[in-house]
């Protein structure tokens, strides 16, 4: 377990359950993440990762429980709410697939979040689009382009501009390198990074992408049996014995080739924990 002593968390859950048509997706699910780290949630198919993530985001609203946002209460926000939809702009989506609207170009994709939840000027948004874009390292020659125009790699960097849009304090990355060759998902992985500590930012990840999870997350949180059943350093995860699923996912064949690589990496004295 991992402790933050004097830290206040940026998003805590508490007693959390979740049921959807007799199915119990969470019980009891309790979890705190901290700020200015990048943490990696990871679980079996049909764990309730992105049901939690949604929860969180207020997508979704939970059976019962509390969902707290810098200290904050959002678990029992009306979406619908504009006030609440402020607050809510607190935390940034990418999600797997980029979720661009077709019918918009590259900056009209950027500059939507910000025309929907400000009263900043046309001139001002366009401004505000062009700088998250360069922070994405988006050449300016694919701004007026449109997504179906772009490769994956592209694309990835478009839908995190977005994301960053309303200046969150937080932002979930679903899946963010699939669908990437090995380099693309490196340069991404190195973005998310510098990004980061560039904005300070909380990042919760979910992703499968073995690479990822140890060169660039903090922490790692497994979801099992409903709940939260491990909270801890990548090293010690990838090393923890008690848990038999969490175990063979790092020691099986495949990750047992990319766990021994990068603890050969942090031996030789490169930091990727």
């Amino acid at each position: 377990m991992i402790s933050h002593d004097k830290l206040k968390p940026i998003i805590e859950v508490k007693n959390l359950n979740t049921c959807f048509d007799g199915v119990w997706v969470h019980k009891n699910l309790n979890l705190k993440l901290y700020p200015n780290r990048i943490i990696t949630i990871i679980g079996a198919s049909g764990c309730g990762k992105t049901t939690l993530v949604r929860e969180i985001m207020g997508l979704e609203q939970p059976t019962s429980g509390e969902i707290y946002i810098a200290n904050e209460k959002i678990s029992n926000f009306n979406i619908e709410d504009p006030e609440a939809k402020i607050r809510l702009s607190k935390v940034g989506m990418m999600f797997q697939h980029g979720a661009l609207f077709s019918s918009l170009s590259v900056i009209e994709n950027v500059m939507f979040p910000i025309t929907e939840y400000t009263n900043f000027s046309k001139q001002t948004i366009y401004e505000i689009a062009q700088l998250k874009l360069k922070l994405t390292g988006l050449p300016e020659n694919a701004y007026n382009r449109y997504p179906q125009e772009l490769s994956g790699g592209m694309l990835k960097r478009v839908a995190l501009a977005r994301t960053l849009a309303l200046d969150p304090q937080v932002i979930f990355l679903d899946e963010p390198t699939s669908g990437l060759d090995a380099n693309s998902a490196n340069d991404l992985d190195e973005l998310i990074q510098e990004l980061q500590k560039q904005l300070s930012l909380t990042v919760v990840m979910i992703t499968h992408d073995l690479s990822s999870i140890w060169d660039i997350s903090d922490e790692l949180v497994y979801l099992g049996e409903q709940r939260v059943l491990l909270h801890d350093t990548v090293y010690n995860a990838a090393n923890n014995t008690k848990i038999k699923e969490l175990h063979e996912y790092f020691n099986g064949k495949r990750g047992n080739i990319t766990k021994q690589f990068h603890i050969s990496q942090k031996t030789r004295g490169t930091n990727h924990d």
